[in-house]
């Protein structure tokens, strides 16, 4: 079995080192979005991979939205420092204090979404033609309609049907002026694949995707973290509780599980047995609408 899941896990390691080391040869100024989470961290490994001894060929982005998890932010700014590549952070509260969005209020007020316009603004500051994220195929849906090089028009838009084919790993990176791909290395990979890769590799990762004891409360079915950024409802009451997180995004949108997973062999046999994808168990702005994250992906977003 191990010899199974090493050979299994070699083959999605070099289709995703190839696809890294396409772009860099097809795209003059790609970029690496990195927030800290799991699947971005896989893509810094990958990318030490495909480049080592070298510099990366591209610098790290993140679109901050000043509502992270504090482990998720020291974790970035650790490894970053290790590796010593050149970070740009691309801030959501600038482009609310400039005038590009609006902050939403009450008590479901969220700056997941003004992240979109974040991003586009940093691509287009920096004149990055490409923007190489960790989504996979099995989060959610639409993810399910990306390419590995997808297309994004000069507004940064994504249109599903006009994305290009991709046949015998063959990846088309011509753009026009104005245009930009979004490239996705582990778009074969599935959250189980991620955490035996993290095993495989021994990858250290923020603490909070282990159990551990966090004030929490619950609204819609899902459990939050108690934080400065959520205001409670009348009935919700904060408790103390042993969770972890799937997936880590902005604290006002993303919901912990109840586990007593401490390390990465009882995680995986977790994640093994789960039966919901971790967007939608745990990611409350994929659950406003059926096609929310399609809507979301239409008009730029990750």
């Amino acid at each position: 079995m191990r010899s199974y899941r090493r050979s299994h896990l070699g083959a999605l390691e070099d289709e995703a080192v190839h696809v890294l080391r396409e772009l860099a040869a097809e795209r003059e100024r790609p970029c690496l979005l990195f927030s800290g989470g799991k699947d971005s961290i896989v893509l810094l490994r990958l990318a030490e991979k495909a480049f080592r001894p070298a510099r990366f060929p591209f610098p790290l982005l993140h679109v901050d939205t000043g509502h992270n998890f504090p482990e998720t932010i020291a974790y970035r700014d650790r490894r970053v420092a290790e590796l010593g590549e050149r970070l740009i952070v691309a801030r959501v509260q600038d482009s609310i204090d400039a005038g590009r969005v609006a902050e939403e209020t009450g008590p479901r007020a969220s700056r997941n979404r003004l992240q979109t316009t974040t991003l586009l603004d940093a691509l287009e500051a920096h004149q990055f033609d490409a923007a190489i994220g960790g989504a996979r195929r099995d989060e959610e849906r639409a993810r399910a309609k990306e390419r590995i090089f997808s297309h994004r028009d000069e507004l940064g838009q994504w249109d599903p049907k006009q994305q290009r084919p991709e046949l015998w790993a063959l990846y088309n990176g011509r753009l026009r002026r104005g245009e930009h791909l979004r490239v996705f290395p582990l778009s074969n990979w599935t959250e189980l694949d991620v955490w035996q890769y993290i095993e495989l590799e021994d990858i250290p990762l923020p603490e909070i995707y282990f159990a551990h004891e966090r004030a929490i409360f619950e609204r819609d079915r899902m459990l939050y973290a108690h934080n400065p950024f959520i205001t409670l409802l009348p009935g919700e009451t904060v408790r103390t509780a042993e969770v972890r997180f799937r997936t880590i995004g902005d604290m006002t949108c993303t919901g912990a599980v109840s586990s007593p997973a401490r390390t990465l062999a009882e995680v995986i046999a977790e994640v093994a047995a789960a039966r919901v994808t971790e967007r939608g168990a745990t990611r409350a702005d994929d659950r406003a609408t059926e096609a929310a994250m399609e809507d979301r992906k239409r008009e730029g977003y990750f």
